[in-house]
């Protein structure tokens, strides 16, 4: 085979793939895209300085959206009516002290466009574990926030990909159905 000859093939190949990989709707992460209504968006939270709100605001602008200082008409209201984290003990050596902890971080989020539901609240929890040595206490509270951070980002990109689902399509109100 002439060397021109396997350079076409090889570009073929690419371009082949390429045209695959396109087709079936990947997409590079963060390369997602919002709603267009969320183009201005204030976030409402109780929690104004915590991991989540800072990683979803960074991300909301990476998408494009103006994340506004105070609500304004017209524009999207994301509410953050829970951001909680916390750790719990999954484990105990025979002399009763924790050997294992579970880092938990849990965000409850709506989403209104123009007054009406793009999403009703969700809850969305992440988890992570990690081992504990009394000997290296710093280290491992150390670990337990960058644990932290990396949950509360990983929540964000989630909310995201929850939102950029629901599109633009308004989702109705339940009825309520009294009992009998």
């Amino acid at each position: 085979m002439s060397r021109g000859c396997s350079r076409g093939l090889l570009r073929g190949l690419l371009l082949g793939g390429l045209c695959l990989l396109a087709g079936c709707g990947f997409h590079l992460q963060g390369a997602g895209s919002l709603p267009p209504a969320m183009g201005r968006t204030y976030v409402a939270t109780r929690s104004p300085h915590s991991d989540f709100l800072l990683a979803l605001t960074d991300t909301l602008r990476q998408r494009g959206a103006e994340v506004l200082r105070a609500p304004d008409e017209g524009a999207a209201l994301l509410d953050i009516s829970a951001d909680e984290t916390g750790q719990r003990v999954l484990s105990v050596s025979a002399r009763n002290i924790p050997r294992e902890y579970e880092v938990f971080y849990s965000v409850t989020f709506s989403l209104k466009v123009a007054g009406k539901s793009l999403v009703t609240d969700e809850t969305l929890v992440v988890t992570r574990s990690y081992t504990f040595d009394e000997t290296q206490v710093l280290a491992k509270a150390s670990e337990e926030e960058i644990l932290r951070r990396a949950l509360a980002e990983d929540l964000a990109r989630r909310v995201m990909r929850r939102i950029e689902s629901s599109g633009t399509t308004p989702v109705a109100t339940p009825a309520v159905v009294p009992k009998n």
